[in-house]
């Protein structure tokens, strides 16, 4: 039989290789998580590795992304990954660290706030809000500490959709609000602050402060996001919010038809114009589902999401169907997210919510790694 022993390591067979750091260190780094995009330790997810004289080797991992929804499905790939690597299965631990990232030039994170994510669309109609509200409660049962601005002052809606339209913000000093608690995450919008009957009879000049002004004197208490719902348009609102606020990164929410992506494609320029990093497109309305039959209808046609993110470099989170259970469910204040956890659509919402902030904190430039630190007993 051939001797292999004097073969480079990574040219002996599997049976043939003696485990150990190094070895182990190329396994994980040899696998490329999807949501992630490259090897674990290029990454600098590997945040600690023991090696035990008996039993398995413990892995320890810290993502840059909430993922309770994930970690059983990415803990499996990765053992079955090292057996078929280095014959060796592994005790992982996975945990998460939400950090601040990049934000426009001459601005910083705001007090509180580690990362500001902006969903926005080119027109109304589209179901931005509805998206919105369902990412951050999808975010939250990920495992991070969310929070809701509602910007769109003219027609302010997350009251509504999250169940505490009635609610109104309580204050310690006189100066300074109280977020109100819906489903978890914390929550401020005009709407708590005026009837919802009254009209915002505002000229531009005053909304953008009355923006300014919800965002700025608002307790937020530690939050990892903070989901903007910004009102349709690419107006003084979006252009305030984009110049002025640190934003870490931007949603786009679109339908598949033609004039809906016409008037998105503006909402994604003026983000890039702006360097406001574009997280990915969302396609919501992407087909109808029979609620007597469950066919599928793609009644605003198909691929448009995806020909926008290829045409802008971007990638298209997912796609979301025009079902009446989300309309009725948001209508009601309990959304899918929340009123029915185990559903498909309440799925496509977390691994939307996963590859956002995947995309967030993966493709920010210059992030910091965690130290790499590898023991024996």
């Amino acid at each position: 039989m051939r001797d292999n022993t004097d073969l480079p390591l990574e040219l002996q067979p599997v049976s043939e290789v003696s485990l150990n750091q190094d070895s182990l260190m190329a396994a994980l780094d040899s696998y490329v998580d999807p949501l992630i995009g490259r090897g674990l330790v290029a990454a600098g997810a590997v945040k600690s590795v023991e090696m035990k004289w008996l039993g398995k080797p413990r892995v320890e991992l810290e993502l840059g992304f909430p993922a309770n929804g994930y970690r059983a499905v990415m803990i499996e790939n990765i053992r079955q990954h090292l057996k078929a690597t280095v014959d060796s299965d592994a005790e992982i631990k996975i945990g998460w660290s939400i950090k601040s990232h990049a934000v426009q030039k001459n601005l910083q994170p705001l007090p509180n706030i580690r990362n500001i994510i902006a969903v926005a669309s080119g027109k109304g109609g589209v179901g931005k809000s509805t998206v919105a509200a369902n990412l951050a409660l999808a975010l939250f049962l990920e495992g991070a500490r969310v929070g809701v601005l509602d910007a769109d002052i003219y027609g302010p809606s997350q009251p509504r959709m999250l169940g505490v339209g009635k609610t109104r913000p309580t204050s310690s000093d006189g100066k300074r609000m109280h977020p109100v608690a819906a489903h978890g995450i914390q929550v401020m919008s005009i709407g708590f602050l005026i009837d919802e009957e009254q009209p915002s009879i505002w000229r531009g000049p005053m909304a953008t402060q009355a923006l300014s002004q919800l965002l700025n004197e608002t307790d937020w208490e530690d939050l990892d996001y903070l989901v903007v719902d910004l009102p349709p348009g690419t107006g003084d609102i979006q252009l305030t919010l984009s110049q002025r606020v640190p934003i870490s990164g931007a949603v786009i929410v679109t339908t598949p038809q033609d004039i809906a992506l016409l008037d998105a494609r503006k909402g994604l320029a003026m983000f890039q114009r702006v360097e406001v990093s574009v997280l990915g497109v969302v396609e919501n309305m992407s087909y109808h589902i029979c609620s007597n039959c469950g066919h599928h209808d793609a009644i605003f046609g198909e691929g448009g999401g995806e020909k926008l993110a290829a045409q802008y470099g971007v990638e298209q989170l997912g796609q979301l169907p025009l079902q009446a259970s989300i309309r009725l469910q948001a209508d009601s204040g309990t959304p899918t997210v929340i009123a029915e956890p185990e559903s498909d659509s309440a799925q496509r919402y977390r691994d939307i919510a996963r590859k956002a902030t995947a995309r967030l904190a993966y493709g920010a430039a210059g992030a910091a790694f965690p130290k790499i630190e590898i023991s024996e007993d």
